[in-house]
C-alpha cells in the first residue's frame, strides 16, 4: 500500500475504527462511513473524512466518490447480506481492493463469490496466531501470503562474537535477519549490515520458513 494513499472504511465500530486508526498512524488518508452517529462522532476526532451514509445504498456510494479510494475494508457487524451487497456494489464502482471482515467460513466464500479481494475472518487470525506463538517462542507474525513464511524473535547464546556475514543464515538456511537489538538497548537497528557483529544477550528478528528456525540455534 502506497504511502498517504486513500482508504475507505465501512463500518466504524470496534475493528473499522482500529484498523483506521492504525493506518492513519503509519500516514495513509482515511475516509470512514456509518450510519451510526456515535460512531460517527468518535471517527470524526481522528479520521481525514467521516460520512454519515447508508453504504448498502449504491447512490450514497457514488455521491461519496468511493471510486478514488485505493483500499476499502468493508466491515459492517455480523451483517452477511450487507457486507455481501456493499461488496459487489464496490466492485462494480471499480474500487481496486476490497477488503472484507466475515464471519465465517460460509460468509467468506459468498463474498469471494461477488468479488472481494481478501476475506478476513477475525477470530480465526487471531486464534491461528495465539497457538503458533505457543508452538514456536518468539514468534511475531506468521505471514499470510504464505502460511510457511514467519517473522520471529531469537535470543543470541552460541553464535555471540560472530558476523552476520560469517553466521551466514541467508545462504545456510534461506532465512534473513531483519533487525538487531544490542544487549541493553530497548530499539532494534534495522536492515543490518554483514559486518555487524553480534553479542550474548543480543536479540534478532528473523524471517523463513517455520520449520527451519524452529532448528536453528543461535
Amino acid at each position: 500500500m502506497a504511502i498517504n494513499s486513500q482508504v475507505g472504511v465501512i463500518g466504524l465500530g470496534k475493528f473499522g475504527y482500529k484498523f483506521g486508526m492504525t493506518l492513519l498512524n503509519l500516514g495513509h488518508n482515511v475516509l470512514g462511513i456509518d450510519y451510526q452517529k456515535e460512531n460517527i462522532n468518535i471517527a470524526k476526532k481522528t479520521f481525514s473524512q467521516v460520512f454519515e451514509a447508508d453504504a448498502t445504498q449504491k447512490q450514497a456510494l457514488e455521491q461519496i466518490g468511493i471510486s478514488d479510494m485505493t483500499h476499502i475494508l468493508v466491515s459492517v457487524g455480523n451483517s452477511i447480506s450487507a457486507s455481501t451487497m456493499i461488496s459487489m456494489y464496490l466492485k462494480e464502482l471499480a474500487v481496486q481492493n476490497v477488503w472484507v471482515k466475515a464471519i465465517n467460513e460460509d460468509h467468506a466464500k459468498l463474498l469471494k463469490k461477488v468479488g472481494a479481494d481478501e476475506v478476513i475472518i477475525p477470530e480465526h487470525l487471531a486464534a491461528e496466531q495465539l497457538a503458533y506463538r505457543i508452538d514456536m517462542p518468539g514468534l511475531i507474525e506468521k505471514l499470510p501470503f504464505d502460511s510457511d513464511m514467519v517473522i520471529r524473535e531469537m535470543a543470541v547464546e552460541k553464535l555471540a562474537q560472530k558476523t552476520l556475514r560469517e553466521i551466514d543464515l541467508t545462504n545456510r538456511y534461506n532465512t534473513q535477519i531483519i533487525a538487531i537489538k544490542k544487549f541493553g538497548e530497548s530499539r532494534y537497528k534495522f536492515i543490518p549490515r554483514a559486518d555487524d557483529e553480534l553479542s550474548l544477550g543480543d536479540k534478532i528478528i528473523v524471517i523463513g520458513d517455520a520449520e527451519v528456525l524452529a532448528k536453528i540455534a543461535l
